[in-house]
């Protein structure tokens, strides 16, 4: 039996994302016990939401160097480097919205104005969402890695194609043919069937 709390097997940047997450949680609900009715309460309330800043911050950027590691060992740094800095971002805005709650700061407006926005944009940016989710299905279900030879069946995309994967990105796949590189979208590829091929 695998003993899974063996050190060999723990990442370094896993631990750390998991104990500095757990002290900003903790900070967090410590922090929401307290009002501003008193100065020692604001004083607590102000100490938690700093030590929930700090150690969420530190969490996401633990969490997002050890998910770089995974994804460029499985799809390459194309992929890894978007993915990185999009869980940056992620983490940092919760972290932002958690503080800001946690000191009572009104954001009802500005979430609103956000979720408007953030339709538009969604509407707006459909394909690439479709792309980049489906790159992120391709990540962590891995049909395929670089260096894979493969043969796409695709009506969409005029196939068969023949080639070898040269990255797999989160919004496109870059397929090698006798023909040249080829770009093809990861939402493409999603609706298409994969598999290995053996010229012989």
């Amino acid at each position: 039996m695998i003993n899974l709390l063996r050190p060999e097997l723990l990442r370094p940047d896993f631990c750390r994302t998991v104990v500095f997450g757990l002290v900003a949680l903790a900070a967090l609900v410590t922090g929401s016990q307290f009002g501003a009715a008193t100065a020692r309460d604001r004083l607590i309330t102000y100490g938690c939401a700093l030590l929930a800043g700090v150690f969420g911050v530190t969490a996401t950027r633990t969490a997002a160097r050890e998910v770089h590691r995974v994804a460029a060992g499985r799809a390459g740094e194309a992929a890894a480097t978007p993915l990185r800095v999009m869980i940056e971002l992620t983490g940092y805005l919760l972290v932002v919205v958690s503080v800001c709650d946690l000191l009572d700061v009104g954001l009802q407006r500005l979430l609103v104005a956000g979720s408007v926005t953030g339709i538009i944009l969604g509407l707006a940016a459909q394909p690439v969402l479709g792309n980049l989710f489906a790159g992120l299905v391709i990540l962590f279900a891995r049909p395929y890695v670089p260096g894979t030879r493969v043969r796409i069946e695709s009506g969409a995309l005029n196939g068969p194609h023949v080639g070898t994967i040269v990255s797999a990105g989160l919004l496109y796949t870059v397929l090698q043919t006798e023909q040249g590189p080829l770009n093809i979208p990861n939402s493409a590829l999603m609706a298409s069937a994969v598999g290995p091929y053996d010229a012989a």
